[in-house]
């Protein structure tokens, strides 16, 4: 295989997230993608061009989005000779992707490419019981009239109640949310801490959209020009007022609908290409994407299901000889305030860093004013295949404004994973 080089991130594009049910109800993953790719491609100017290849994903989607990466791409104004693939894993859906295409660069298989993706929870699968679909495809199969009519005896109305996608753990039973509320209670996260991180995400998006950060990161779509999710004037006093979203019987429920990212919809895109092709197209680089790392844990046997970038982190720096302090700032989404402020315990505390991650020492505090500085997930939103480009588009703008630095970018997802990066300038 060819040696490793650098891959450069130019930029990302993204629409304004939205909340379920609002404006892009009825836009779906496809037209999301378009659109977004599109404004990618007329910001950087790539009418017409061949990319190496784009990798787009989502994670709500309907079967006949299965070549969603390919046709988004074929919209997109690219030459119709850019490849196209479709990815998912979850929360890190757009990360990966972008990590597929950087791979790619970096041993030479091709020198551009787009990584991102689309999520809605709108324009949601709804699928018939297992039990009626059975019938319909004994129908299908059926040579003759007679055949197809008996798939259908005794054939009860009951059997038409459609089947709507949920968000539960396959494993467990019980929602991320529901996992993230074990997680509080393991790691004694109060309420007070969690509505003060979300409201101080609010306050640093908003104060960010008023500076002008976003006027290159953001394409309006659909009459929207900013993340419909955003509440500049939100204060703990009303977020207090509000009652536990998932343990609502315990009396400890400290999870609620404001310090837990909404059901959102959206779409996310990030350009990526060797040195020697942007400077050939003309393009800055604003960072580079110097590693990443995924890791997993077994959420099923007791491990909090969130938990997995405080694997993946340590194993990352370890690579590179740095400590966790070593970074300008920490992009970590915000699925929930609970999962970072549980994140940031685990990697203070001795006994987990020890035993669990087998370190030392502990990995030690963070600065928090250098964790994420422009707001995240519960400000903006989390349409779930968009965030990780969303994350790194965003990192990357912050370490050009500031003039160089590195950046610590970490993701939770579904299924106990969890998916890391470090990019610099």
């Amino acid at each position: 295989m060819p040696s490793v080089r650098p891959v450069a991130i130019l930029g990302g594009v993204r629409i304004p997230f939205c909340r379920q049910n609002t404006a892009y109800s009825d836009v779906g993953n496809l037209g999301m993608s378009v659109r977004t790719l599109g404004a990618l491609v007329e910001r950087f100017g790539l009418h017409g061009q061949q990319l190496g290849e784009v990798a787009m994903g989502a994670v709500i989607k309907h079967s006949s989005d299965w070549n969603l990466g390919r046709e988004a791409a074929l919209s997109s104004g690219l030459s119709p000779l850019t490849p196209g693939i479709t990815l998912q894993r979850a929360c890190g859906t757009s990360l990966d992707s972008i990590i597929t295409i950087a791979n790619k660069i970096a041993v030479g298989q091709i020198e551009s490419g787009i990584g991102g993706g689309s999520d809605t929870t709108s324009d949601v699968p709804i699928v018939y019981g297992r039990k009626l679909r059975a019938r319909l495809l004994a129908a299908n199969r059926a040579k003759t009239t007679k055949d197809k009519i008996a798939a259908f005896k005794g054939f009860k109305l009951t059997e038409l109640k459609p089947e709507f996608p949920g968000v539960a753990e396959p494993r467990t039973g019980k929602s991320m949310g529901d996992h993230c509320e074990d997680m509080a209670k393991q790691w004694n996260i109060s309420r007070d801490s969690q509505d003060e991180w979300a409201v101080s995400s609010h306050r640093k998006l908003a104060a960010a959209y008023e500076r002008g950060f976003f006027a290159e990161l953001i394409a309006p779509f659909r009459g929207v020009e900013r993340d419909n999710i955003l509440r500049p004037d939100t204060s703990l006093e009303k977020l207090a007022t509000l009652k536990p979203a998932f343990d609502k019987v315990s009396g400890r429920g400290t999870l609620t609908a404001a310090n837990s990212t909404p059901l959102t919809d959206g779409a996310a895109t990030v350009l990526l290409a060797s040195d020697e092709w942007a400077r050939s197209h003309g393009h800055e680089p604003l960072a580079y994407l110097k590693d990443a790392q995924v890791a997993a844990v077994d959420f099923v046997h007791g491990e909090g299901l969130l938990m997995a970038p405080t694997v993946a982190v340590p194993e990352m720096l370890r690579r590179h000889g740095l400590t966790l302090q070593d970074f300008d700032l920490y992009e970590i989404h915000e699925a929930f305030a609970a999962q970072v402020l549980c994140t940031l315990r685990a990697w203070e505390s001795e006994d987990y860093c020890r035993n669990r991650l087998g370190l030392d020492a502990p990995l030690g505090r963070i600065d928090p004013d250098k964790i994420n500085p422009v707001g995240s997930s519960l400000a903006t939103g989390h349409p779930f295949a968009a965030t990780g480009a969303r994350v790194v588009a965003t990192a990357a703008r912050q370490l050009k404004e500031r003039g160089g630095g590195r950046a610590l970018v970490s993701i939770c997802t579904a299924g106990g994973m969890g998916v890391v990066a470090i990019i610099e300038r």
